[in-house]
């Protein structure tokens, strides 16, 4: 009933105003008291699952994008974070909130549904499944082709609604986070909220394997080998993973040409609501 509640819903768009957009093999964790973050939100999940961890009575809220990576680490990591801002022991419990994947033809959603649940029913804490539009119950078929209905979701962390959403800014530093996945990144905590401090990096990787190749193909091949679900994948898909590779390209030694201090990128929201690099000198 809770996913056929959610499904129904049409998108909203969330501007960049008071939002914490999480990539994927990313989290952030944040409470109500948050003067800069008032939204959490994540999309673009074909296979991949957006997974909503908050306790009821801190209201802390964890948002994660996970695509089955290293399921069983990243579900301890969010508890440990949740838990880190919130009495567990008082009063309030642990509520998860899973959304993503359809029916692809890997199975590869239902695989990461099923370690999800089975991470959290591993846990030590009581863990409260609230709501559950995964894999074919976030399923629609069109010609025969199977999509997902809900791509992205964002919870309001003040009053824990949670709903359907697009982002048009998934920024700061969006081609900088993607090539940490690309290059085979764990799963990463991108927010200080003591500070209320989105910290990015710092990030090492070697130079990309045949990034010439891959930038030359067209965006076929590109959809056919570096998509888990070619068929179901957003539009802007293509676009987005060129953009990364040139991004690769142009950065083979990070710790040269992006983080020579070996500091994260630091930002803040401004008085607009909008993120500003802070210089790390000041820090």
């Amino acid at each position: 009933e809770k996913a056929k509640l959610l499904r129904s819903q049409p998108a909203k768009i969330v501007e960049p105003k008071g939002l914490l957009y999480v990539q994927q093999r990313e989290f952030a964790v944040t409470t109500p008291k948050d003067g800069s973050v008032s939204i959490l939100g994540s999309d673009d999940a074909t296979t991949c699952h957006i997974v909503v961890l908050r306790h009821t009575g801190s209201g802390a809220t964890c948002l994660t994008h996970c695509d089955g990576s290293d399921t069983e680490a990243e579900v301890s990591l969010i508890m440990g974070s949740v838990k880190s801002f919130s009495n567990t022991t008082g009063y309030g419990r642990l509520e998860v909130h899973l959304v993503g994947g359809f029916n692809d033809d890997r199975q590869l959603s239902q695989k990461l549904t099923n370690q999800l649940l089975r991470a959290f029913d591993l846990q030590p804490d009581d863990v409260h499944l609230v709501t559950f539009c995964v894999t074919e119950l976030n399923d629609r078929e069109e010609k025969d082709i199977h999509f997902p209905i809900i791509y992205g979701i964002a919870v309001n962390v003040k009053t824990a609604e949670i709903f359907p959403a697009t982002f048009p800014e998934k920024g700061p530093d969006e081609d900088l986070r993607s090539a940490h996945v690309l290059t085979g990144a764990t799963l990463t905590n991108i927010y200080d909220a003591k500070m209320e401090q989105l910290h990015i990096g710092p990030y090492f990787w070697r130079p990309f394997p045949h990034v010439d190749f891959w930038l030359e193909q067209d965006d076929k091949q590109i959809l056919q080998n570096l998509s888990t679900s070619p068929l179901a994948e957003p539009p802007h898909f293509v676009s987005h993973i060129r953009s990364t590779l040139t991004f690769l390209k142009e950065h083979p030694f990070p710790s040269r040409s992006l983080f020579p201090d070996r500091k994260p990128r630091i930002y803040k929201k401004n008085k607009e609501g909008l993120w500003e690099q802070v210089c790390s000198d000041k820090i």
